[in-house]
């Protein structure tokens, strides 16, 4: 069985939902034959690049929220991701252009190596002092993942290598119906929208594996996070 997952690598909760989803996973019975597949879905696609700027400035702007206001958006989202055991930065973090990043992760999927890279770039975004926006620090990571450092700066070099496949991801993400990440689609027969328990991602594949028909688990809107080109889920002014 084939999982396929739409996701931005600024999108928190796909950060967290990837952790969630593995968990649902490692109780499923047959998951020594998923094969799981990560697929681009760019948040902000015509933001320009090398344009990037604090997370918590933006937050405020696109909410129309003080700082204050903001940093407790992303204590909300903290708290979610230390409850699955992942490191989460509330302060310090930029934001910016993904495009580059959905390159090379086509790039390490060829090679064997897309689980390897996106983690350590969701950690790097998420959990770390460094800025996946920079092109110095994506050509580390992809070293760090197992990628031949010439191959992955050739990559970054031209800004058409692998354009084509991100543009396809994102084309069949809006054919599926997805308007908001992470969205998880298991053999092009049942999705699941946004970050769910894990054992919603768990009650999933095993309907799937049964060859049930098509439906959605769970709209992002049921009380599953996600986000999408408007932003993030956020919670409600206290």
């Amino acid at each position: 069985m084939r999982v396929e997952i739409w996701s931005d690598i600024a999108c928190p909760w796909c950060y967290i939902g990837k952790a969630r989803f593995e968990k649902g996973l490692a109780a499923f019975a047959h998951r020594d034959d998923v094969e799981v597949v990560h697929r681009s879905f760019e948040l902000d696609p015509h933001r320009a690049k090398g344009d990037t700027g604090p997370v918590l400035e933006l937050l405020a702007k696109k909410y129309g929220r003080t700082l204050d206001e903001a940093r407790a958006m992303e204590a909300h989202v903290a708290s979610n991701a230390h409850a699955e055991g992942l490191e989460y930065r509330t302060d310090g973090r930029d934001h910016g252009n993904t495009f580059d990043i959905h390159r090379l992760l086509h790039l390490a999927r060829e090679r064997g190596r897309q689980n390897e890279l996106l983690d350590l770039a969701y950690r790097a975004n998420f959990a770390e002092e460094r800025s996946v926006f920079d092109g110095e620090t994506l050509i580390a990571l992809a070293v760090e993942a197992g990628l031949d450092e010439a191959e992955a700066r050739t990559v970054l070099a031209d800004e058409t290598a692998y354009a084509d496949a991100v543009r396809e991801d994102e084309r069949e993400a809006a054919e599926l119906g997805a308007t908001g990440v992470p969205f998880f689609v298991l053999d092009r027969r049942y999705g699941v929208s946004g970050g769910q328990p894990a054992e919603v991602f768990t009650q999933a594949l095993e309907q799937a594996w049964q060859g049930r028909a098509l439906q959605p688990v769970a709209a992002a809107g049921d009380g599953a996070e996600a986000c999408g080109p408007d932003g993030c889920e956020v919670p409600a002014r206290g």
